[in-house]
């Protein structure tokens, strides 16, 4: 491990000498991933895109893509698309990236079951903005609104993202 990764621990993520409160799935972390499940997959995962609302935020670094209207994330273990970036219209089970509420203006994009997804192992795990602290997600990381501008400004493609199996 390195000071460039980011590491859950009990207390949050720790990422460059800082530890920032987070929220992880309600149903904490597993080893045994399944769609659906609420828990947040324990392993060593890859950061792999920034996404994030250019009708709210100002880009926030070079490689990040906006959320326009119509950008979904597929949820459909079934469909060609699963645990992929995917455009309305969509009949297949699926999230929009572009929500009323600001849980999704900043996304960052992991590599869990991606780029080749297994059907039904699990999909869509991002790390952005929480409900509120400590409100379990669906799987995902969330935190802070301030904290994620700060780990996304620094956070690269490739960054690590280290998930023990808590407890």
């Amino acid at each position: 491990m390195s000071p460039f990764d980011l590491v859950l621990t009990p207390l949050g993520i720790r990422f460059q000498g800082r530890l920032f409160p987070c929220s992880i799935g309600k149903r904490g972390v597993t080893d045994a991933k399944r769609e659906g499940d609420g828990a947040t997959p324990a392993g060593h995962h890859r950061i792999t895109g920034l996404w994030y609302r250019p009708d709210r935020l100002a880009c926030p670094a070079p490689w990040a893509r906006p959320i326009l209207p119509g950008d979904l994330w597929c949820d459909a273990p079934d469909h060609r698309d699963y645990n992929h970036h995917a455009r309305a219209p969509l009949k297949a089970s699926h999230e929009r990236l572009r929500r009323a509420d600001p849980l999704y203006d900043l996304v960052l994009t992991t590599d869990w079951n991606w780029p080749e997804a297994v059907p039904g192992r699990g999909s869509a795990i991002f790390l952005h903005q929480w409900r509120r602290p400590h409100f379990g997600s669906e799987g995902c990381i969330a935190f802070a609104r301030p904290d994620l501008i700060w780990i996304v400004s620094r956070a690269a493609p490739g960054t690590r993202l280290i998930v023990p199996l808590l407890g």
